[in-house]
């Protein structure tokens, strides 16, 4: 983040580093959901969209938390790294 987006970081801002053979319990506690499908730790974007509509007022700090995660994610896949197949 800090090359690509001159952001300052000190650890692990966004999530932490993670090597796992089970992607649904990664996804369950980063983003508080699991999605259907995840193919090698990639999961749809449309999915994160569904899941994670924008936050409003009233929800609470964790939801936030992962609002932004997810967040971050949909701009990292559409923004910084597209798909151009």
């Amino acid at each position: 983040m800090n090359l690509q987006l001159g952001l300052l970081v000190d650890g692990y801002a966004v999530t932490r580093s993670v090597q796992s053979s089970d992607w649904g319990a990664a996804c369950y506690e980063l983003l508080g959901a699991i999605p259907d499908n995840i193919n090698g730790g990639q999961i749809e974007i449309g999915w994160l969209r569904d899941t994670f509509p924008e936050s409003d007022d009233d929800s609470t700090k964790l939801e936030r938390i992962r609002y932004a995660r997810a967040y971050i994610l949909k701009i990292i896949r559409g923004y910084l790294i597209p798909d151009l197949s």
